[in-house]
């Protein structure tokens, strides 16, 4: 991390999982060991829990964020939430473009560049989400297909916006399967990453555009990966789960 050029933010996602009760139970385990985070902390909750992380962070330094939201305003799309509807609600953060949405609900480049137009437009900070699976990397195509996936979520989105825009780059091959980038791996694709940022815009668009790692993280690997210097923060799935883990990462980013 670079702290001087950007901002660290850990964001937990925490996917399908935590009913309410088990939602506000976390975030109150959570709320004592973020409460001095020397990094941007967010809580991305599934629809159901957003009211109750709402009133559970409410007056403390935890950020609440959903998991996706539609590219339409409103209109008939049974099973979808704006991004108006999020921010009407008080919502500050929404990932979107994750390889799951990807990969199991047909979203594509165009989506996803369409979901963050809709976002930026509702004035929610987008969370976007790129990476490549084992079999890109294997081929060789790391980079370039990672720099797609940039460019094309970023078609539109002024330099001014760009404040509102958190990376997250998460090698799809480490997502949920117990393996992890190396640091340097992890660090080299980030700094890929910040390179087409300053070709898309300039280099102090790039210098200032936080860029987290997402590929299962964890309390054990977070200080070795957050020690690189293209490795802005983390975005977190089965750790965020487990106040202790996050709480580790937190800390870790802190330092």
């Amino acid at each position: 991390m670079n702290k001087a050029l950007r901002k660290a933010v850990i964001a937990g996602n925490w996917k399908m999982n935590k009913t309410r009760p088990e939602a506000k139970a976390l975030i109150e385990e959570l709320k004592p060991l973020a409460a001095n985070a020397g990094c941007d902390v967010v809580v991305c909750v599934p629809f159901t829990n957003l009211e109750t992380a709402l009133a559970a962070t409410a007056g403390t330094n935890i950020g609440v964020g959903a998991q996706n939201c539609h590219f339409k305003e409103s209109g008939a799309y049974t099973g979808e939430i704006s991004a108006a509807m999020l921010k009407e609600m008080g919502v500050g953060y929404v990932i979107i473009g994750h390889s799951e949405r990807r990969q199991y609900f047909a979203e594509t480049n165009e989506t996803v560049n369409l979901r963050t137009r809709a976002a930026l437009d509702a004035g929610l900070t987008v969370i976007l989400c790129v990476g490549e699976m084992l079999e890109d990397r294997e081929n060789g195509i790391t980079e370039e297909l990672v720099a797609l996936q940039t460019k094309v979520a970023l078609k539109g989105v002024t330099r001014e916006e760009l404040s509102r825009i958190i990376i997250a780059y998460e090698p799809v091959w480490a997502i949920g399967t117990g393996k992890t980038a190396t640091s340097a791996q992890a660090n080299e694709v980030c700094g890929m990453i910040r390179k087409v940022i300053a070709k898309l815009y300039d280099q102090a668009a790039a210098d200032g555009m936080t860029i987290q790692y997402g590929g299962s993280m964890n309390a054990k690997n977070a200080a070795e990966l957050l020690a690189e210097p293209d490795v802005d923060g983390g975005l977190i799935g089965g750790a965020s789960l487990k106040a202790p883990d996050f709480g580790a990462i937190i800390d870790a980013a802190g330092k």
